[in-house]
């Protein structure tokens, strides 16, 4: 059985830590930039319209 790289595993690590802090700088960055302390929200985007699928719970009609 081949060994384990782990070098390359901790680098892909640290290489992910890294990304995600830049990005996280770079959200920060950008909240201090926005006037009136706007935040941006992900969940904010929900384009189901209540009509269709928002109650699946009971027996199609």
């Amino acid at each position: 059985m081949a060994k384990t790289n782990f070098q390359y595993e901790k680098r892909q690590r640290e290489l992910e830590k890294k990304k995600k802090a830049e990005e996280k700088a770079r959200r920060k960055q950008e909240a201090k930039s926005r006037p009136g302390g706007e935040q941006e929200s992900d969940m904010a985007d929900d384009d189901t319209p209540e009509g269709e699928g928002a109650d699946q719970s009971g027996p199609p009609p």
